[in-house]
């Protein structure tokens, strides 16, 4: 593979404007320039009649192809890895359910080997500190009130790769929690509560600046008590993750998101499990069983909906075709939602196609499903 090297395609997304045709310059493992029309000079690959977007950026996610990031052994880590890598996610983040205080412990080591071998960008704790009345798929019996000595000793394990913690702001502690950790760098978000709208604000005001998978485990909006829903969204230093699907909002809840919040403070995420990119069966999140029957995970025995079986690509499809925007609009706001605002969130590198950026790339045929896969400058899919 050339360390570098110019590519010609259609249409080029960078982030914030769409180049019809454009070229991209890429050496080693960055974008060197990027621009419209006639490149500078002849191009060693002309892509064709396609779409090029800014890699993927997956900031919530547990596992796929039958691998739980839970496990923390590097072999199941890089099963997962490989599969969200060939559906566009070039930056992921590792999502951890509820665990006891050793095995969270366990998990978090685990895991900052897999970020400091590469494999995984940084870690994210949803749970222990969460709400059991909207524990979602998580072991109730094993949530707590957030502990100033646990939290040091588990940011200590982390040394330093712990990107982002989801905390219900209504337990015993939580203020405080959240000020811990954002001093300490780690991002903070809320999630899997029961918090009115004055506790969700008390959050945000002490530093929390994420709303996990909005609508999701969250107490609902009451036209007398918003809850934390109106919170977060009206709050302009939060950003909102949202599970785009099919399964976790209908389409009017995404637009009525992307409408309130605006173009730059959603979030696409997949909060995929073990079974995505497997067959219908039961897997496991944490330490709970998981029946997936025609694609939809659920909590087994029960209703309750446990992750997702989605990759990026199929989300982002999801946004583009439902966003009620012209096709251009759409696309521009998909790939905002798909990957500059998580990185910005999370204090990530820049993902957009600039110059200086890592070379991060998806390339996407006219139905939008991936064709090839850049990172860092190399093809991991589809060269």
């Amino acid at each position: 593979m050339l360390s570098k090297f110019l590519m010609t395609a259609d249409t080029i997304a960078t982030g914030t404007e769409l180049l019809r045709p454009g070229w991209i310059e890429v050496g080693h493992g960055v974008v060197v320039a990027v621009g419209r029309g006639v490149p500078p000079r002849q191009a060693e690959r002309d892509l064709g009649a396609v779409t090029v977007v800014p890699g993927f950026v997956d900031t919530h996610l547990h596992g796929g192809a039958g691998a739980n990031f839970s496990a923390a052994v590097a072999s199941e880590t890089a099963a997962a890895v490989e599969l969200h890598r060939r559906h566009g996610s070039t930056t992921l983040i590792a999502s951890l359910v509820t665990a006891g205080p050793d095995e969270l412990l366990r998990q978090v080591r685990g895991l900052a080997d897999d970020v400091r071998a590469g494999l995984i960008d940084g870690i994210h704790l949803e749970g222990p500190w969460l709400s059991a009345a909207r524990c979602g798929a998580h072991q109730p019996s094993l949530m707590r009130d957030p502990d100033p000595d646990e939290i040091d000793r588990v940011l200590a394990a982390g040394a330093g790769t712990i990107r982002m913690v989801t905390i219900a702001p209504e337990r015993n502690g939580a203020i405080p929690a959240i000020r811990q950790l954002v001093d300490a760098g780690v991002v903070v978000a809320v999630g899997h509560t029961e918090a009115t709208y004055e506790q969700t604000r008390a959050a945000i005001s002490a530093g929390a600046t994420v709303g996990t998978h909005l609508f999701n485990a969250m107490r609902p909006i009451d036209r007398r008590e918003p809850g934390p829903v109106i919170a977060l969204l009206e709050e302009s230093s939060v950003t909102v993750e949202i599970i785009t699907d099919g399964v976790h909002v209908a389409p009017a809840i995404y637009r009525y998101v992307a409408m309130s919040a605006g173009i730059d403070r959603v979030s696409l995420i997949t909060d995929a499990m073990a079974a995505t990119g497997m067959s219908d069966g039961v897997y496991h999140l944490g330490p709970l069983a998981v029946d997936v029957v025609d694609g939809v995970a659920r909590v087994a025995g029960s209703d309750t909906i446990a992750g997702s079986t989605a990759t990026m690509d199929r989300v982002f499809r999801f946004a583009v075709a439902h966003a009620g925007l012209t096709p251009d609009a759409a696309l521009l706001q998909a790939v905002r939602q798909s990957s500059i605002n998580a990185a910005r969130a999370l204090g990530l590198p820049s993902s957009g196609l600039t110059s200086g950026a890592d070379a991060d790339l998806v390339v996407l045929d006219g139905d939008l499903a991936v064709r090839g896969v850049l990172r860092r400058g190399q093809w991991i899919y589809g060269e």
